[in-house]
């Protein structure tokens, strides 16, 4: 066998020893990660994404592959705190130019698009109560966590979401007046149809 065949079944096979290993102590991982964010859904996501971009770096291990895994997932579990700690501190300026702003209720339902309501019943129903409680009844994101029985942190992720989701639905629907920020619309049939833009 030429040494190049020798060094890609080497590698070919220690790959495959790396996921049987990792595969084989997904429990123990999830466990690991769980006890960080308090939420099972977000342990797996981050792991299943720890794992994807692991997979080409077998090579770097030099001791354990469980120990290297764990080491990954601890910097994955720190990215992902960080991320959190930006998003909540966008939400409370959010939070806190909404209180200064001065603006009535009757003012603000006047600006929201009436299709953006339709589009967010389309969205799961989890964002769809969220959306509705915390960005359109003014809930606190604490007081949403209460009463529907999260974590504050699993209620802004839950949020944070669910305006994303709804921002992809909207551009879905409206095209170009989702870009431009409608302040009256009618965009049931058009997107040319809205009154007016920012």
């Amino acid at each position: 066998m030429p040494p190049e065949d020798e060094t890609s079944a080497l590698a070919a096979a220690t790959s495959s020893e790396v996921v049987a290993q990792l595969v084989a102590n997904h429990r123990e991982f999830l466990r690991f990660v769980e006890r960080r964010v308090e939420s099972r859904a977000i342990a797996e996501e981050i792991i299943q994404e720890a794992f994807v971009t692991s997979l080409g770096r077998g090579a770097e291990i030099r001791d354990s592959v469980v120990g290297w895994f764990y080491r990954v997932l601890r910097n994955a579990v720190v990215d992902y705190q960080r991320r959190q700690t930006v998003a909540n501190r966008r939400l409370d300026q959010f939070a806190a130019e909404l209180e200064t702003s001065g603006e009535s209720e009757q003012e603000l339902s006047n600006v929201v698009c009436a299709c953006v309501g339709r589009l967010a019943d389309t969205l799961k129903p989890e964002y769809a109560d969220a959306l509705r409680r915390i960005d359109v009844q003014g809930a606190a994101v604490k007081d949403y966590a209460n009463a529907v029985g999260i974590s504050a942190s699993n209620a802004g992720v839950r949020i944070f979401r669910a305006r994303e989701a709804l921002r992809k639905q909207v551009a879905r629907s409206c095209g170009t007046c989702a870009e431009h920020g409608c302040l009256d619309c009618t965009c049931e049939s058009a997107p040319s149809q809205c009154a007016r833009s920012r």
